[in-house]
């Protein structure tokens, strides 16, 4: 992997005898190297090593990540009552045709549009939020061990 991806990469193996697997190994990537040699001398090209900085990788890697979908904001004004259930009922053909075409990305931001607009309808808060956690639990400290059926454990005799 990396050693082919340097002109000067080397390869070491420790072992104490070479066996039968690892003399297959090497004589198959001895096969690849000089195909591969073969190859390049028929079009002309010249190895070299690969630089990039680490920034340019995360910053190409990251921007393949997210998903970027547009959010029809027309007409969001005049959807009440029975225009936004109507509305409501439009997208969800929308997005089970945008499933059955395994357009999965389209029927999913349809989905999280459809559960927008009913959390809005009910008058819901958008993100749902949790009351922070307050003190420390004492499971696993001297004293609080458990088994099982909610019986406490007792000494002998006692």
């Amino acid at each position: 992997g990396r050693a082919a991806r340097n002109v000067d990469g080397r390869v070491i193996l420790y072992a104490d005898r070479v066996t039968g697997s690892m003399e297959r190994a090497m004589a198959e990537t001895d096969r690849r190297r000089a195909k591969q040699e073969e190859f390049n001398a028929e079009h002309g090209i010249t190895p070299q090593t690969i630089k990039r900085r680490i920034a340019d990788i995360v910053a190409h890697t990251a921007s393949q990540d997210g998903v970027t979908v547009e959010i029809d904001a027309e007409g969001q004004n005049n959807l009440v009552g029975h225009n936004l259930r109507a509305y409501i009922e439009e997208l969800e053909k929308k997005m089970r045709a945008a499933a059955a075409d395994l357009e999965f990305e389209e029927a999913g931001r349809l989905r999280d549009e459809i559960r927008r607009l009913e959390a809005d309808e009910l008058g819901l808060p958008g993100e749902p939020s949790h009351a922070p956690r307050v003190g420390r639990s004492n499971e696993g400290k001297p004293g609080t061990r458990k088994t099982r059926y909610g019986k406490t454990q007792r000494k002998w005799g006692r």
